[in-house]
């Protein structure tokens, strides 16, 4: 028996005896020749060119972005860790470049206006490297190798005029431009929980970073800003009140990020299948388990998409493993629980200003910081009376999280 066999039935054993019936032997598929065939899945790609170039599978997400596009000027969007950020900005950005090849078979193919092209100035914080230059001589540095790029002198010293000034130009020189920032709170959570002066230091970069925007409106096609934390607008975005939140409530981007269970089956038909056969399972009961692992992230307690870094790793491994919460555990957020114990994170009850309060302290909403950073989810929403239920997304999270707690509270106590 396959080590798969073993870890799936391990799994089973906890499971109905209804759930565990077989796929007969004459159907098991044979071994690695027919999954060699199947569309390469595109584990770590970040970059929409390299993935369609790369002949990886797509998740056709062009129809939720040409509605953003046609919609608002202005947006913001906060999503966990490796939920597909990166990906739909580089796809927006391939767009907006009028890089039609990438696209031919997508829903997009013939709705976008080709001949219409902008510049793209994409900003990705975690390429920055703050921590031994300082953010704002980062921001600075950046924005000239990009003016460079396009053949733009600036002459402006410091960073708000710099950065108005290369918008200004870009714009006159070729047409409105496409800004695209990635990982905005990036300089701020490296520092949370730990050098709380730091952490306002960049946060007033930031925000006199972002000051820049609303004025420079003429200049600009479309605002795109993606992150974790979803800070008030108050501690960065007070000069950008004309930006559109899209986190919850958002019938676009509700799906825009991470699957749905129709792309699931949809998009993965072959990964299902041959997964199902290789694990001697039926294709239902394969379903129902990688439902109960991987779905149940929410942001309108409505639609519920699959976390796509963990059905992109199970389905290349075909073992039902943590893969989303072993890359980066949530040590910040323990520090910040051991200091306050509470263990219980299943079942919160919070009305509609919770989502708006979350401010830079030197204590900041637990339930909250647990809930962007993608540990808890919406699991209710009563729209009579405003109020949530959030909780644990799924069993990877759950188990995860109270295995993660109990051996670090253990440890503690045995100090």
């Amino acid at each position: 028996m396959s080590e798969q066999s073993r870890t799936l039935m391990s799994e089973q054993s906890r499971t109905p005896v209804s759930e565990q019936s077989r796929t007969p032997r004459q159907q098991i598929a044979p071994p690695f020749p027919i999954f060699a065939h199947m569309q390469k899945l595109p584990i770590g790609i970040q970059s929409f060119s390299e993935l369609r170039k790369g002949g990886f599978l797509y998740v056709d997400k062009t129809q939720s972005i040409y509605a953003l596009t046609e919609g608002s000027k202005y947006y913001f969007l906060s999503r966990p860790r490796h939920f597909g950020k990166s990906l739909l900005l580089s796809t927006i950005g391939a767009l907006f470049l009028g890089e039609k090849e990438l696209f031919q078979g997508l829903w997009v193919e013939n709705k976008w206006d080709w001949g219409k092209k902008h510049p793209v100035l994409h900003i990705s914080f975690s390429g920055l490297d703050y921590e031994v230059n300082g953010l704002e001589i980062e921001l600075k540095k950046h924005i000239r190798n990009v003016a460079h790029s396009y053949q733009i002198d600036l002459r402006a010293d410091n960073l708000k005029n710099q950065f108005e000034e290369f918008l200004r130009k870009l714009s006159e020189k070729r047409e409105q431009v496409v800004l695209l920032i990635e990982e905005d709170d990036k300089p701020v959570i490296d520092y949370l929980g730990g050098n709380i002066g730091q952490t306002r230091e960049n946060q007033q970069v930031l925000r006199d970073f972002y000051s820049v925007i609303k004025d420079c409106d003429p200049y600009l096609r479309l605002v795109f800003i993606t992150g974790v934390l979803k800070f008030s607008k108050v501690s960065i975005f007070s000069d950008l009140n004309n930006l559109y939140d899209l986190t919850i409530h958002d019938r676009i981007a509700a799906k825009i990020l991470g699957y749905t269970q129709e792309e699931l089956e949809n998009c993965f038909g072959e990964y299902i299948t041959y997964t199902a056969a290789q694990l001697e399972v039926e294709e239902e009961a394969l379903l129902e388990r990688i439902r109960e692992w991987y779905n149940g992230y929410s942001w309108d307690g409505q639609l519920y998409v699959y976390n796509p870094f963990s059905i992109l790793n199970f389905f290349q491994k075909g073992v039902f493993l943590n893969y989303w919460f072993k890359t980066a555990p949530p040590d910040f957020l323990i520090e910040l629980v051991r200091k306050e114990p509470f263990y219980d994170f299943d079942d919160i009850v919070v009305g509609e200003e919770a989502f708006d309060a979350f401010e830079l302290r030197e204590k900041p909403d637990r339930v909250m910081l647990f809930f962007q950073t993608g540990y808890l989810t919406i699991k209710a929403w009563d729209r009579d009376f405003g109020l949530y239920t959030l909780g644990y997304p799924n069993r990877e999270v759950k188990s995860s999280m109270l295995n993660y707690l109990a051996k670090d509270f253990t440890d503690v106590e045995e100090s």
